[in-house]
């Protein structure tokens, strides 16, 4: 394996070389810009070279621990990225938040994202919420064991990715560039011509470019690996799961007293539904009646008509048979 990152960290040496390469374009004071690139590059291939030497050593050193739980990661030197996911259950859940963005506070983390939801006029159901914290990697293990202790812990995962390759890569690449910015400002300085000057300062424009790329590059990989993240999601139950392996019996017990939980909820929500429900209902129920009587009303005086029609026409019959 040494050799392998060794190899391959040696050809990125080469390649800086090869892309900078001369172009046989002299200046009339004995200099070129493009001899300038390699000569950088070339100064800076030893340096690459110890460089995945360092890094292929510390590769075989030391091991990552992660299968139930979280276990410490050896200090070997090495570029970890560590990512924690804590999933929890808690009764008191304004508590918890509490306690846990003080936790943070006190270990110079920061919150990078939260989102809350629940317990709105028109969702009675209890709250929950999300956090990505971001954590100094040297006071994580304590972050996460205290936080542990605030509720209950139903689903706990740790994944480190090791960018050391990337990370010497990157430095291996800026180191480089560095040497040749040094090298193309010294030869700007004794530039004769227009022509060999308008030469190295656009080389020393993408040399710049460049630079500032693998600059924002190594920053980020710092960031990354001072700060490990921690995905927590925190949520309100009015009971709680408990983990743990149980007997044959713990089981049943615990099945049947989820039941008469679920059927205890059940008649529970019907009540608060139908008593929360009463305003509507009485509304309701007095435009029924409002619509019944108004029918009522209108038939009953359909009615009258017509009896007084078939009143006045029976009448007007019978005195047309007395004449």
């Amino acid at each position: 394996m040494k050799k392998y990152y060794a190899a391959i960290l040696g050809l990125t040496g080469l390649l800086l070389v090869s892309a900078t390469g001369c172009g046989g374009k002299n200046m009339a004071g004995g200099y070129a810009a493009d001899c300038a690139a390699e000569e950088a590059a070339m100064d800076t291939a030893a340096s690459v070279q110890e460089s995945a030497e360092y890094a292929a050593g510390e590769m075989d050193d030391g091991a990552i621990l992660s299968e139930n739980g979280i276990e410490p990661v050896a200090e070997t030197g090495r570029k970890l990225i560590r990512t924690i996911r804590l999933e929890m259950q808690t009764k008191e859940f304004d508590a918890v938040i509490e306690g846990l963005t003080k936790k943070v506070q006190e270990m110079d983390g920061y919150i990078e994202n939260s989102s809350m939801w629940g317990n709105s006029y028109y969702n009675t159901s209890t709250r929950s919420s999300e956090y990505t914290v971001r954590i100094p990697a040297d006071r994580l293990n304590e972050f996460v064991e205290v936080v542990s202790g605030l509720g209950n812990v139903t689903y706990k995962s740790e994944s480190v990715e090791d960018v050391t390759l990337q990370y010497v890569d990157v430095e291996s690449r800026k180191k480089a560039l560095e040497t040749e910015q040094d090298r193309l400002l010294e030869l700007l300085e004794k530039a004769e011509t227009l022509e060999d000057l308008l030469a190295i300062e656009s080389r020393l424009s993408e040399v710049r470019y460049e630079l500032e790329n693998y600059g924002s590059q190594k920053r980020l990989l710092d960031n990354q690996i001072d700060y490990s993240t921690v995905y927590v999601s925190v949520s309100e139950v009015e009971r709680i799961t408990e983990v743990g392996e149980k007997t044959f019996f713990q089981e049943i017990a615990d099945r049947f007293g989820d039941s008469l939980y679920m059927v205890g909820r059940g008649i529970r929500g019907f009540v608060i539904g139908f008593v929360g429900s009463l305003p509507v209902l009485v509304v309701w129920i007095a435009v029924i009646a409002l619509v019944v009587l108004i029918l009522k009303k209108t038939i009953y005086r359909k009615n009258g008509d017509r009896k007084k029609f078939l009143d006045r026409n029976g009448k007007k019959e019978q005195d047309e048979n007395k004449d």
